[in-house]
């Protein structure tokens, strides 16, 4: 692998890094060379020794240095202070001139925004001086400079320098480079279609993650596969070669309804791991497609290229449709004529679709941020602003505002659909929304959980869909992981309900809100209404304008029913990929019943602890949770994490009395399950800096025991308990619901999962 990248001026079209004035040669800017360079791997720990060499001009008294690093890049930050620590980074001058050095991780322009900056305060450099930095220095006792958790061919050490003190950095013409890589494997991954009719071909798609989640290429293995029901075409077993980072086995059929579970295991026949939940039924008009519709690459604020980026979705993370979501303000004309022509190449009815698209990203007093999908190719891109792209020659075709993107987009007749989302800006949908287009609210994704946002549809009478997305930032769509930075979620998935698969199919799909969401987990949800007395189905809300409606007698997820008398059921089935927790109904704000697959006959010895919420609705939305829990009058015999995704915050077990633990929430929740060795005896005590409590066990029960210290958002403990062993995967429920007269009924279903999973239906909207 190169030591060094030669600089061009677009990366595929993108933004270049070049400032709008350019002083000096480049060839005059000098050189970096980066010791040592070639393959490292993800979340290591290593040292790296960078040269700058001064050019012709040398810098200056009071002229700066600046090593720059990716927005998305989560490796440890370069301190100046502690020796013995980790990241612990030195810079000295060839000629002992004086440097002050500071790391600020807003100090440039993104995407190149974590900066160290090296300030030449007394003294000077001529041509040939050099300041060399150690990052990771280990001469004091550091373990180095611990690598970021994802992949990158080409992870750029970006340096810039100000030779004459006038502020204005350029960066160097050859910028030096490494390539980070997968270590070994840490988990299995099965990947099912979730629903198939019998005698339908489908594939198993395998794969190992590390730690960190990213798809391992180094594996050799064996597996043997085992399936509850007869699989035709599933061998007994497959071997894993270096260099394949997955493996799809086609051609697999059932020819009877059953579900299906499949486990792989290793030589030893111990599991691995088990695919996830699949049903196969005789017949069906809609089928499940999963989607991950929202992400970035390095042509914007990402990781890896746009074309690295469908690559992904399609081949590593197994997903049927996906798109790229660059923020507008940093996509030039040349980008986007890229991405619309990498979004036409990689559609593939059938097997991988694509949509083309951009974020509008409006700041969040404008109306904040919103995804936007074509049906085709081609389209013009209304930028919230023009931040980042020097060309202004198409400044007068902006949208600035939210509410000026849904007026152009529906003045030009375009064929397209929106979603609201929250990411670093979150929209805001009482402030601007048009129901015509903006069809779904995007309720999680790697940044954390937002239920507020399709709670605030509810309070304005909106009638929304509701989608999960990654919104990642690491080059994963479909298999994001926050790694070790502010993102405190695993990214989130839609599933597609559609008679097939192909761009139309799912611009339908997604106009008549026909999909549900999950925080990454692959199941099986269905939910229905049934009104025999009869009714008029919608798919375009009819409080908007003319609504074509066809007399009905059911209705599922999105659709919008006018029941001009009487009550309706509602049938709910699921197929889990973990036991099941809880399911809960919903109509619109209110939760009408909480059901577990369990009795409280059942509960055992299992206590389970959780903290969850968001500080506020903006982009420092953590919650810090490091805390401790000390049970008092009975002992710990085990203790399991729940949603602790940075392997290095975890849950530990101190003693048979105690534990402690690091972890953040932003929005969603994580904590653990404990079993105890006598049921009802002693006290729980809980320390967080949020909250502190103790709680008698004998009071811990089959409803949540909640310890609320919520302010505009929810920030809160729950402890309730659990069988000792929950097999429950499976879960129908029937319900008579009475339809309020004087407001819109939007039922809809949550999932929770033991294994901190969590799933949400698109509400169906009732009115009388």
């Amino acid at each position: 692998m190169p030591a060094t990248t030669p600089r061009s001026d677009t990366l595929e079209g993108g933004l270049q890094s070049r400032p709008l004035v350019e002083p000096i040669a480049p060839a005059e800017l000098g050189s970096a060379t980066l010791a040592p360079t070639g393959d490292f791997t993800a979340g290591s720990y290593q040292t790296f020794t960078l040269v700058y060499t001064a050019g012709r001009h040398g810098i200056d008294d009071s002229g700066s240095l600046r090593v720059c690093f990716r927005f998305a890049a989560d490796q440890s930050r370069p301190q100046l202070d502690d020796p013995a620590a980790v990241g612990y980074t030195t810079v000295t001058a060839s000629n002992d001139a004086v440097l002050r050095c500071r790391y600020d991780p807003k100090g440039n322009v993104r995407p190149w925004d974590r900066t160290l900056e090296v300030a030449v305060v007394h003294g000077f450099l001529r041509e040939g001086d050099t300041i060399t930095v150690r990052f990771g220095d280990p001469r004091g006792g550091s373990p180095g400079l611990r690598l970021q958790t994802f992949c990158e061919d080409s992870f750029e050490f970006h340096v810039l320098v100000d030779p004459i003190a006038t502020q204005v950095y350029q960066p160097l013409p050859v910028q030096p480079t490494i390539r980070i890589i997968a270590g070994p494997p840490a988990r299995w991954v099965g990947v099912l279609p979730t629903v198939r009719r019998t005698g339908e071909t489908f594939a198993l798609k395998l794969k190992a993650e590390d730690k960190w989640g990213n798809p391992c290429d180094r594996v050799t293995a064996q597996l043997h596969l085992h399936s509850n029901v007869p699989v035709d075409g599933l061998p007994h077993s497959v071997r894993f070669a270096p260099g394949a980072a997955g493996l799809v086995l086609d051609g697999l059929t059932v020819d009877t309804p059953a579900d299906v579970d499949i486990r792989i295991e290793d030589e030893r026949g111990d599991v691995l791991t088990r695919a996830n939940a699949m049903r196969i039924v005789a017949k069906t008009r809609l089928l499940p497609y999963w989607a991950d519709l929202h992400g970035q690459s390095e042509e914007t604020i990402g990781t890896n290229s746009a074309r690295d980026y469908f690559v992904f979705a399609r081949d590593r993370a197994f997903l049927d449709a996906a798109a790229h979501q660059g923020n507008d303000f940093q996509i030039t004309s040349g980008f986007w004529t890229t991405l619309n022509a990498l979004s036409a190449q990689f559609n593939d009815p059938g097997r991988f679709l694509t949509v083309p698209g951009y974020e509008w990203s409006g700041n969040t007093g404008l109306g904040g941020d919103r995804n936007v999908y074509f049906a085709r190719e081609g389209r013009q891109i209304r930028r919230s602003s023009h931040a980042l792209v020097p060309d202004t020659s198409d400044l007068d075709t902006d949208a600035t505002t939210a509410a000026d993107l849904f007026r152009v987009l529906t003045d030009t007749g375009e064929d397209v659909v929106c979603f609201a989302h929250c990411g670093g800006r979150y929209a805001d949908i009482k402030l601007a929304h048009d129901g015509r287009i903006e069809r779904s609210m995007e309720i999680h994704s790697a940044w954390g959980t937002f239920e507020w946002l399709v709670e605030d549809a509810f309070e304005m009478g909106y009638r929304v869909g509701i989608v999960a997305n990654s919104d990642g930032h690491k080059g994963r769509p479909g298999a994001s992981y926050p790694g070790a930075s502010q993102f405190g979620a695993i990214g989130g998935l839609t599933c597609l309900l559609m008679p097939e698969l192909t761009r139309e199919a799912l611009m339908d799909c997604l106009r008549k809100r026909h999909h549900f969401a999950t925080t990454g987990a692959r199941m099986v949800v269905d939910i229905e209404a049934h009104f025999p007395q009869g009714g008029t189905r919608y798919h375009d809300d009819p409080a908007l304008g003319p609504a074509t409606g066809r007399a009905a007698d059911s209705a599922i997820m999105g659709d919008i029913v006018r029941l001009p008398h009487g009550e309706l059921t509602l049938r709910v089935e699921v197929l889990a990929s973990a036991p099941i927790e809880r399911l809960e109904i919903f109509n619109g704000l209110e939760r009408l019943e909480t059901i577990r697959p369990y009795a409280p006959a059942a509960l055992g010895r299992r206590i389970r602890v959780l903290w969850e919420g968001a500080q506020y609705r903006g982009r420092f939305r953590q919650v810090v949770w490091d805390g401790e829990a000390v049970l008092r009058g009975n002992r710990i015999l085990d203790a399991v994490a729940i949603n602790f995704f940075n392997p290095e915050k975890m849950l530990e077990r101190v003693d048979a009395q105690s534990l402690r633990w690091r972890s953040l929430t932003t929005g969603n929740f994580s904590g653990f399950d404990m079993e105890i060795e006598t049921s009802d005896a002693g006290v729980l005590e809980l320390k967080t800096p949020l909250i502190r409590s103790s709680v008698p066990l004998e009071s811990i029960g089959y409803d949540d025991h909640v310890i609320d210290r919520s302010a505009t958002l929810p920030r809160r403990l729950r402890l309730f308990r659990l069988p000792t062993h929950n097999p429950h995967r499976r879960l129908a429920v029937e319900r008579r619901i009475a339809i309020r007269q004087d407001r819109d009924n939007a039922l809809f279903v949550k999932l929770t999962q033991e294994d901190g999973h969590v799933a949400w239906t698109s509400p169906i909207y009732v009115f009388r």
